[in-house]
């Protein structure tokens, strides 16, 4: 092949365009590509995470059967609110729940009243004065000491959830009394006789109550229900979405493997005749770099043969990058 000085610019003339229109459309090209890679890699989070909840979802179906069809009708029944709608509601409904047990506790305020006001309640109003007394084995016999100015100031402190606990305090009260002191013995006999007057004051409130408590689980119970069913609509809708979008980048890919097969269009025989009188007039120098840009997308081409044959129509457009080198 007869060895030319021509320079390496003067064969990529002739197939290819304006070179720097040509730097900037790959550019552009290769910005739009980036682009559908890093939303991908965000479809991919968003659908790990859709996968993941399902597959939890399923676990918690599976162990509990009932509870599974129970969603489903209550799906089927009614709209479901969006999760945020779900916490305002929860918090709704939590600050009445609160408002109702103050109600109670104030009820049972009353009951303690008429406790305290008893004529033998004066031993129980105080904490115990146990080194006064000279109680030493006061502390190994009763665990947890209470008495009524204790009850009192976390009543006041809002220290207490529900009236149950409430309750369990005063029941503690009379029946520490009754624990340490000899069943025979004026204070034991005093604390028998109060808690009686307690338990029998407690029944009239207790329907009150259970009423709550059973009304509080339901309401929790059809909480969760309603934010599993809120999560479940929210992940349909993220799944739906994400479907969209990926549909979104196949169309977008379809458009740019269009866009690089009109441009990677068959070469004509001129161009074919073209090309070939461009490689004989390389300098050998030149003509070493075209073949190794060959043989870098070619791995069977053997760049440094004494002799090469090139399939025009596959290598041309890899021929064009010469002009980049």
């Amino acid at each position: 092949m007869e060895a030319m000085d021509a320079p390496i610019s003067n064969f990529t003339a002739v197939h290819a365009g304006n070179p720097e229109s040509d730097v900037a459309e790959v550019e552009s090209f290769t910005l739009r590509v980036d682009d559908i890679f890093q939303k991908v890699d965000k479809l991919e989070e968003r659908v790990n995470e859709i996968e993941q909840f399902y597959l939890n979802a399923s676990k918690k179906q599976g162990s509990n059967s009932k509870g599974s069809s129970t969603l489903k009708d209550k799906e089927k029944e009614r709209h479901v609110p969006s999760i945020r709608k779900q916490q305002q509601e929860a918090s709704r409904r939590e600050k009445a729940a609160e408002k109702r047990m103050e109600e109670l506790i104030r009820q049972f305020g009353t009951i303690l009243r008429n406790i305290t006001q008893h004529k033998w309640a004066w031993p129980f109003m105080q904490p115990v004065d146990v080194k006064g007394l000279g109680l030493d084995d006061y502390y190994e016999v009763i665990d947890k000491p209470m008495d009524f100015s204790t009850i009192k100031k976390q009543m006041e402190a809002k220290e207490y959830k529900n009236v149950r606990e409430i309750c369990t305090d005063v029941r503690l009260v009379f029946k520490n009394a009754m624990k340490y002191n000899d069943e025979r013995s004026d204070v034991h006999v005093m604390a028998k006789t109060l808690l009686a007057k307690f338990e029998e004051k407690w029944l009239q409130l207790l329907p009150k109550v259970t009423e709550e408590e059973k009304r509080r689980e339901e309401e929790e119970a059809e909480a969760q229900l309603d934010m599993q069913l809120a999560q479940d609509a929210a992940h349909a809708k993220m799944a739906r979405d994400t479907s969209n979008e990926l549909y979104e980048v196949d169309v977008h890919l379809d458009e740019l493997r269009e866009m690089l097969v009109q441009k990677c269009r068959k070469t004509s025989t001129e161009e074919k005749r073209k090309l070939g009188a461009a490689l004989t007039r390389l300098s050998p120098e030149d003509l070493g770099k075209a073949l190794e840009i060959v043989a870098q997308s070619n791995t069977g081409f053997q760049a440094t043969a004494e002799e090469v044959e090139l399939d025009m129509d596959a290598q041309v457009l890899v021929l064009d990058q010469c002009d980049c080198h």
